[in-house]
């Protein structure tokens, strides 16, 4: 059996986390992984535009925080460590690790820094396909920050076979991180298919750290979880046949049952049957789970079928900016207030010509139920008591428009109307994200040690 835990599901997830992760591992012996899922499309182009304005930044902003308090433990217990924490800067991520290490006295680790998704200046994109998940999008207008490629698990084996401890990784595959640590210590074959769809399994399981363990399952009274507030993220014990159980370590909060693993085995799958990744189209359509006890359940049935012929690349590129208001209204008629408030910028935007598109809404009222053209359609005929917060939004390509509009919410606490305050208001650029197909033949993944570790 190889047990892998998850220590995080997004860039900017628990801090304190992955430490019953690990203590459950260690507890277990025989090693293991943990590994980091922290790159969202939009994350890893701002790690590219931190990396432009400090060559030494780029990388997961809670690094250190993540790692610190567990980096001892896993070396002693032989736990190797594996995310994509690197962002646009895994060298600098390596060398924000070993600076960690240098404080805790661990000496030198062997530290594998995965290369080869960054195709930025390397491809010609109108060579390529668009995705067609985003065809419904408009072409990309601005200037292009990134374009990065997901790529598979080899890299990822192959560095733990080296002798890595901790493999920094940017744009790789979600369940390829815990893919890669599974093909390595079982051997398994890269063209035994179903379990390349099997590891593949495992990480898109794990991939989202707690929406598995009851997190995003939770609706009180409807699918009660307990002790969210110390949610235990989620441990895969791996059999080498592919089978494997999803459980959490003991004395955490939440939940692993049958709906909560259903729920996560389905997120963000198009089509059951071929679910594309780098290393394997994976076929979920018979997976059989099975709950063996409290907080177990045992997955199994995975199939696979051959790796798509393109990689998806993600271009990240400005867009236009966005200008955001508040301004709260509370109190006797406060709703009418509010929705005066709307009215009002609305005419000022049309009278001092501002070319921009815009909405507003009024939290707490329409804010999550009205059309996505902030037309207002909620009925407003009661105008009672209330506690209400105005959200502007404008967007334009002109920066100059949006800063003006957003100052004309700035003036609603004298112009009116009565009792507005509160008011926070910020104007920057939009990062905006397309994905391409690039043929295989173009993305050459690989690995070296930092430091250059033999």
């Amino acid at each position: 059996m190889f047990r892998i835990g998850c220590g995080a599901g997004f860039s900017g997830d628990r801090v304190d986390a992955p430490q019953s992760v690990v203590a459950a591992i260690a507890a277990a012996g025989s090693g293991g992984a943990l590994i980091f899922e922290t790159l969202g499309e939009r994350t890893l182009a701002l790690g590219h535009i931190a990396r432009r304005q400090d060559p030494s930044k780029g990388y997961e902003p809670l690094l250190e925080e993540f790692l610190e308090p567990i980096l001892a433990q896993c070396v002693t217990a032989g736990i190797t460590i594996v995310g994509n924490f690197g962002q646009a800067n895994p060298p600098a991520a390596a060398k924000a690790i070993q600076s960690i290490a240098d404080r805790l006295g661990l000496g030198d680790l062997r530290i594998a820094i995965v290369c080869g998704d960054d195709l930025t200046g390397k491809i010609d994109l109108d060579a390529t396909e668009r995705w067609e998940g985003d065809s419904r999008l408009p072409e990309i207008d601005g200037e292009i920050i990134a374009i990065n490629a997901y790529i598979g698990a080899a890299p990822i084996a192959e560095a733990i076979k080296a002798g890595a401890q901790i493999v920094v990784t940017g744009r790789v595959a979600d369940p390829a991180l815990a893919l890669g640590p599974l093909v390595a210590h079982f051997g398994w074959d890269w063209a035994d298919l179903d379990r390349m769809a099997a590891g593949t399994l495992v990480g898109h399981l794990l991939e989202c750290g707690s929406q598995v363990t009851g997190g995003f399952f939770a609706d009180p009274g409807r699918k009660d979880v307990p002790d969210t507030a110390n949610i235990g993220f989620p441990i895969a014990e791996v059999e080498a046949d592919g089978s494997f159980v999803i459980t959490k370590a003991e004395g955490t909060g939440g939940l692993v049952d049958l709906r909560t693993v259903k729920e996560q085995l389905l997120y963000e799958i198009h089509d059951p049957a071929s679910y594309l990744t780098p290393d394997v189209t994976l076929d979920i359509t018979g997976v059989q789970l099975s709950q063996l006890g409290p907080d177990r359940v045992q997955v199994s049935g995975a199939r696979g079928h051959a790796a798509p012929e393109c990689l998806k690349a993600t271009v990240g590129f400005y867009g236009d900016w966005l200008g955001e208001a508040e301004i709260s209204y509370a109190g006797p008629n406060a709703l009418a207030r509010a929705r005066l408030a709307v009215t009002t910028i609305n005419e000022r935007i049309l009278r001092r010509g501002l070319a921009l598109r815009h909405r507003a809404d009024i939290i707490g009222t329409v804010s999550a139920f009205d059309s996505d053209e902030g037309d207002l359609l909620f009925d407003y005929s009661d105008t009672g008591a209330g506690d209400y917060r105005v959200r502007f939004a404008f967007a334009s390509a002109n920066q100059r428009d949006v800063e003006r509009a957003a100052q004309e919410v700035n003036a609603l606490y004298c112009c009116g109307p009565a009792g507005g305050g509160g008011v926070r208001q910020s104007v920057r650029p939009r990062v905006r994200t397309l994905s391409h197909l690039v043929p295989r033949r173009l993305v050459h993944p690989s690995f070296s040690f930092a430091g250059g570790t033999p």
